[in-house]
């Protein structure tokens, strides 16, 4: 087993990447990730890679289209401002059907808004990436250990489905520092046979193009990209749960809320308040299964997160009125506290007539 370091996450994130072997960064310095590209800017060359530093996210995210139609494994990172700018571009990539890994750390918003960390950006990751009919798959890490295990998952996905995947931490993840495991370098396909690398007349001419003007054709293309999010729906759906099993209240918290959530149930089981924990790993597919498991058990749904309430939507979708469904957070780049959340369970408990 390979000793453990410690490693700020967005430098963990970043070495993880080249290990996934990330053959080109294209990106542009924004807070809280800019260690994230100044760590690729120092190592990519040294591993053979290729590292650009763009005149803007525009150019970044152009870049990683231009790179991923030649068939390289190659990613992207911002933070909240910056991901708007790459909406274009991340819709472009996803109508050619191009594998990609772009990484957001956010920050407080709307507008430029501050640096510390929040999760408003999951509407955006999830409902709003870019412009038409498609969606990306979204991962969400919880520690610095996942969000270098998690990359490696993230290029696999995006080669296995020929899609954008979005990996979403809030900037207290991407900032913190934590012991890590890192992964052994890996060897990863090369033999992408819808690339543009140049055949000698070998095969038929490829092209990478998200253009359809045959308004039937672009309909077909639509419907099979939609039958491969169907697939993923099926096949990739991750959480964790933590103590659900006989959990009258659930907890439903992702990145950093699910730490202070974790935190929170414990606290609440020393005082005989049964309450449980899914933590969504995946955001798109959203795992629907986790709650689907515990739903008729549960007496009230408790969503945690640093917006004004946009995971909740999701969760009570699924729950689809057999449960209340509350939520309960904090914006601006202002983290719930353990204390805070375990407030909010009491409550809770006290409403659907707990016993302690």
């Amino acid at each position: 087993m390979a000793d453990k370091v410690l490693m700020k996450g967005n430098e963990a994130l970043a070495e993880a990447a080249l290990r996934a072997g990330c053959e080109a960064f294209f990106g542009y310095p924004i807070t809280p990730q800019t260690e994230l590209a100044a760590y690729m800017a120092k190592r990519m060359p040294k591993e053979g890679g290729v590292y650009l530093q763009a005149e803007s996210e525009i150019g970044a995210i152009n870049m990683v289209y231009g790179a991923a139609g030649a068939g390289a494994r190659c990613m992207t990172s911002t933070s909240s401002p910056g991901m708007s700018l790459k909406s274009e571009g991340i819709s472009y990539i996803a109508g050619a059907d191009l594998p990609a890994v772009i990484v957001n750390v956010m920050r407080g918003g709307p507008g430029l808004g501050g640096i510390q960390p929040s999760q408003a950006d999951y509407w955006q990751a999830t409902r709003a990436t870019g412009h038409g009919d498609f969606h990306p798959i979204v991962l969400a890490p919880s520690t610095v250990q996942e969000m270098a295990s998690s990359i490696h998952e993230a290029f696999e996905l995006a080669d296995e489905y020929r899609t954008p995947v979005i990996v979403l931490i809030d900037g207290m993840l991407g900032q913190m520092m934590e012991p890590v495991e890192l992964p052994e370098k890996k060897e990863t396909k090369k033999d992408k046979p819808w690339a543009v690398t140049g055949h000698g007349g070998k095969r038929a001419q490829n092209v990478i193009n998200s253009l359809n003007l045959d308004t039937p054709g672009l309909e077909r293309m639509n419907f099979e990209r939609f039958e491969r999010y169907e697939k993923i729906k099926e096949n990739e759906q991750q959480a964790e749960t933590y103590m659900t099993e006989d959990a009258d209240i659930i907890i439903v918290a992702f990145g950093a809320c699910a730490r202070v959530s974790r935190t929170a149930v414990d606290k609440a089981r020393e005082a005989g308040i049964k309450v449980g924990l899914i933590r969504p790993i995946t955001l798109v597919p959203f795992t629907s299964d986790a709650i689907e498991e515990v739903v008729d058990q549960a007496k009230a749904f408790l969503t945690v997160e640093m917006n004004m309430g946009q995971m909740v939507e999701d969760v009570c979708l699924v729950v689809a009125g057999r449960a209340p469904v509350e939520f309960f957070g904090h914006t601006g780049g202002i983290i719930p506290t353990p204390n805070e959340v375990l407030e909010q369970v009491e409550k809770l408990n006290a409403e659907k007539g707990g016993d302690a």
